[in-house]
């Protein structure tokens, strides 16, 4: 138990008893217990497993590499078709977590095994999202702009190309791509 990690049990006001629930079984595992993004993370060798995180509707667990896991149960879910990686196991109270605490913990020690392995998700690369024409012509446009983006992490390209192709309206995403070309300029992400 790391007392740096009790504040978010400690201050949590919905999902309390679940979230309890769900570390008393992540302790069980021996795996070392850290904060981070604000959430109970629990790694192995400093590599993240999973984390502990709770939202309007639910609260979760979310497995770093769950697209590797078997999922016998079928209990992970992949929260949105953008979510490469990622996949959650999602509770709307306690009793869930305590009837399946023994399928839990198996799923602890599989996302533990696959670390080991050294097994990585075959993520999607840049140039496999769409570039939407209006900052298409944009690069086109502006060399400097085009190298300012090209200079970005792969990381960050991926999530304005998702930002500007989420809008369903050419004027939108227009908008949306003027509003960005500062921070692409600056070398910043969409949330940085």
């Amino acid at each position: 138990m790391n007392p740096k990690v009790n504040f978010f049990f400690e201050n949590a006001t919905q999902w309390k008893e679940e979230f309890e629930a769900l570390r008393t079984i992540a302790l069980s595992t021996e795996l070392v217990e850290d904060l981070k993004w604000g959430c109970p993370c629990y790694t192995y060798e400093g590599k993240n497993i999973f984390l502990i995180h709770g939202f309007k509707e639910y609260c979760a667990l979310l497995f770093f590499k769950g697209a590797l896991m078997k999922d016998p149960d079928q209990i992970l879910i992949q929260q949105s078709e953008n979510v490469q990686a990622a996949r959650q196991i999602r509770f709307t109270e306690v009793q869930q977590i305590h009837d399946l605490k023994k399928e839990l913990r198996a799923y602890m020690f599989e996302a533990v095994e696959i670390e080991e392995s050294g097994v990585k998700v075959e993520m999607k690369k840049t140039k496999d999202f769409e570039m939407v024409e209006e900052f298409q012509n944009k690069l086109d446009q502006d060399a400097i702009l085009k190298e300012a983006f090209q200079s970005l992490t792969p990381g960050r390209q991926r999530a304005y190309l998702l930002h500007f192709s989420s809008a369903k309206q050419s004027k939108t995403r227009e908008a949306r791509i003027e509003k960005c070309i500062p921070q692409i300029l600056e070398g910043k992400g969409l949330t940085d």
